[in-house]
């Protein structure tokens, strides 16, 4: 195998383990935090902490041609990557980590439709496939040993699983804008990800003054800054992967993310139903994979 490609596999493996981390750190440590509030504080630090990777970056930080354009472009999907993480911290503070992850990682799902819809992209009946098994991932992430009906009214009434959900589909959006981003606008990761980090905080800051605070919020900012520096390493170290491997392979990788949320909740949290989360979460993955290869 070439070195670049061990390379992309190695980049993609860790942005997994990141990622999946920063999911079991906001239930562990932040789930006395509103949705604004947490993600206000943690991605103004994520910019701090990134701008180092953009002040030794090359290149213009926009292109001279279409600033406005651009700039309005990123400011759209940044407001719909708030909204979807108000969701996905919502359904993580009220749900179980092992419970959220496998649901909320079917973005590819949902990216299918709207790429079909607004990008002429064509099925393949391994991507239809993927679409059927990681749909069965949210029955079995429903499951609890009882009627074979029951799996569904439990996900159609747990909000947890609503919230996750959302998340997901608004994430898929959110993924379409990135792809028209970075490839009809030549838009540089090093100029979206430190703009992303900033329009959510600017966006959450006016909701997080006017929410509840914890007493000694204080005392926690060594958390919010090691959150911060997981999800700013997790952003970057994903980017690095994408410039070495296509989307097929790194996609299905990063969302191992989720098996590792799952095992951390399962250890540190004794969250119960291991096994069938696991399985949820492997099918997630594989149809996740089969979407990507087809």
């Amino acid at each position: 195998m070439d070195s670049d490609v061990n390379i992309g596999i190695a980049f993609a493996g860790l942005a997994a383990l990141l990622y999946g981390t920063s999911l079991f750190v906001m239930k562990r440590w932040f789930a006395d935090y509103s949705s604004p509030t947490f993600l206000s504080i943690t991605y103004a630090l994520s910019m701090v902490l990134y701008l180092p990777v953009v002040v030794a970056a090359d290149g213009p930080f926009l292109p001279a041609s279409n600033r406005v354009s651009a700039l309005g472009s990123i400011f759209a999907v940044t407001a719909l990557t708030a909204l979807a993480m108000v969701f996905l911290f919502r359904a993580l503070r009220i749900g179980e980590v092992s419970y959220v992850s496998p649901i909320s990682k079917i973005i590819p799902v949902f990216v299918l439709p709207l790429e079909v819809g607004l990008l002429r992209q064509r099925l393949s009946a391994l991507q239809i496939g993927g679409v059927v098994v990681a749909t069965i991932a949210i029955y079995v992430a429903n499951w609890e040993g009882t009627t074979l009906l029951a799996p569904l009214k439990r996900a159609s009434r747990s909000r947890p699983a609503q919230l996750a959900l959302l998340s997901a589909a608004t994430f898929a959006v959110v993924d379409v804008g990135k792809r028209v981003l970075m490839q009809e606008l030549a838009i540089a990761p090093t100029t979206y990800v430190p703009l992303m980090f900033l329009g959510v905080a600017g966006l959450m800051g006016p909701l997080a003054i006017r929410a509840r605070w914890p007493d000694d919020w204080w005392r926690d900012l060594p958390l919010f800054v090691v959150t911060a520096l997981i999800i700013a390493s997790g952003n970057h170290v994903v980017l690095l992967a994408f410039q070495r491997l296509p989307a097929s392979i790194v996609s299905p990788v990063v969302n191992g993310q989720a098996i590792v949320a799952v095992i951390l909740g399962a250890i540190f949290l004794e969250e119960s139903h291991l096994r069938t989360r696991l399985v949820a979460t492997g099918l997630a993955v594989l149809g996740i994979t089969m979407i990507s290869l087809g």
